[in-house]
């Protein structure tokens, strides 16, 4: 029987460069999620931030919901909500109209907020963010279970809250807490039951992270009576993958800079290489990065998979370093020639392949003996009239043959 299919999805923050038309790049968001449910992708996680106006989407609830009406199959999780940023009640609340609304296609993917400047203009002290998360998640989860909660915080209150309608998904949506280097994320997870992100999964501190907070969420989880399940571990990586290597760097020469640029000036992931050398031999000799083949993104997994143990989903991410038409090139190349090997697709194909392969010889001879058999009740019952002399000679070879055994 074929195992479990590895899942494939884009973690979409997004990156777009300063030089674009904000709306136009959004819109393209759009298609792009739109391309990805036409090539059977899982998963799309869209992202919350509201400085630095790189990663120009503040609301993913917004964009989950106009995404869920151009997509058939595809599921759409918040990439991710944060949490300090809002009254639990109201966050709760609009998560759970969305699953309503996509019929149960939404995941609720939470985490501190990854911008300071996020923070700064709301007041918020950034060494309290962690602790704000885990405090909201605490009310969270009942709330988006259907129950009722009651809690005094020095920053929200929540009084005999309930959602006023019941949760479409049973007993909830799927809760996820974004994970990087430290044990936060995963910690809570354990705790309380959730599924696991771990973003930067391919950079140095992320993948080496990678078994030991697994580790650490299974031992959380056994202290509080729940299970970890590794069919809700993602892994976020960037990859663009193109026909041959010598392409797939010319394609990254369109938008690679300044996704490098953002991330050693503004954004906190320490993602960026130095600015010595190269920067794709940097990033593909760090192991963050695949610009390649779907032979090389094939391998990153198989990496990925031997450090972590085992997880449920890979998710791209999502980084236009190539321009539009050769970023759906990449994830068509994925869907065809990557995805395949990890979800067991072809494994039926190559046996009966090769079965039919095998056996040609006999299948052959008994085709040609069927065929032989009618041409001659033909000639028995109308004679050799209208038929071809070359019809006529195949069939005297196969009467020879015939004798021959």
């Amino acid at each position: 029987m074929p195992g479990p299919k590895l899942r494939f999805g884009a973690f979409i923050a997004p990156f777009h460069a300063l030089d674009e038309n904000p709306s136009l790049a959004m819109h393209r968001d759009m298609e792009l999620v739109e391309w990805m449910d036409k090539l059977g992708y899982d998963e799309a996680w869209i992202g919350e931030h509201h400085s630095a106006a790189f990663e120009v989407i503040a609301s993913p609830e917004l964009f989950i919901a106009a995404a869920a009406e151009r997509t058939k199959n595809i599921r759409f999780g918040t990439g991710v909500s944060s949490l300090p940023y809002h009254h639990p009640l109201m966050l709760a609340d609009r998560i759970n109209q969305l699953d309503h609304m996509t019929r149960g296609r939404v995941m609720f993917g939470v985490g501190p907020g990854s911008l300071p400047s996020d923070a700064f203009m709301m007041g918020i002290d950034v060494q309290t963010q962690r602790d704000k998360m885990d405090e909201a998640l605490e009310v969270l989860v009942p709330l988006l279970r259907g129950e009722t909660v009651t809690h005094k915080s020095d920053w929200f209150e929540l009084n005999e809250a309930h959602l006023q309608m019941t949760p479409y998904s049973r007993p909830s949506v799927e809760i996820a807490t974004a994970s990087q280097v430290s044990p936060t994320g995963a910690t809570a997870a354990g705790r309380l039951g959730l599924s696991l992100l771990s973003l930067g999964a391919t950079s140095s501190g992320g993948f080496n992270a990678l078994a030991s907070n697994w580790a650490i969420a299974e031992e959380k989880a056994k202290d509080h009576g729940n299970v970890m399940d590794r069919s809700g571990w993602r892994l976020v990586g960037p990859m663009h993958i193109a026909e041959t290597r010598e392409q797939a760097r010319a394609d990254v020469e369109f938008g690679l800079k300044n996704w490098l640029a953002y991330f050693r000036e503004v954004a906190a992931l320490p993602l960026a290489p130095d600015d010595a050398g190269d920067p794709v031999d940097a990033l593909i000799e760090s192991g963050l990065a695949v610009i390649g083949t779907p032979e090389d993104a094939i391998a990153q997994l198989d990496r990925l998979e031997a450090q972590s143990g085992g997880y449920g989903a890979f998710l791209f991410m999502a980084h236009n370093w190539a321009n539009f038409e050769r970023t759906k090139n990449s994830y068509e190349l994925m869907a065809r020639y990557v995805m395949p090997k990890f979800q067991g697709l072809n494994t039926n194909r190559e046996q009966s392949y090769a079965w039919a392969r095998d056996n040609h010889e006999t299948f052959m001879g008994a085709a040609i003996a069927a065929v032989g058999t009618r041409i001659a009740k033909h000639i028995e019952e109308k004679g050799t009239e209208n038929i071809s002399p070359d019809i006529l000679a195949a069939a005297a070879e196969m009467h020879k043959t015939d004798a021959a055994e």
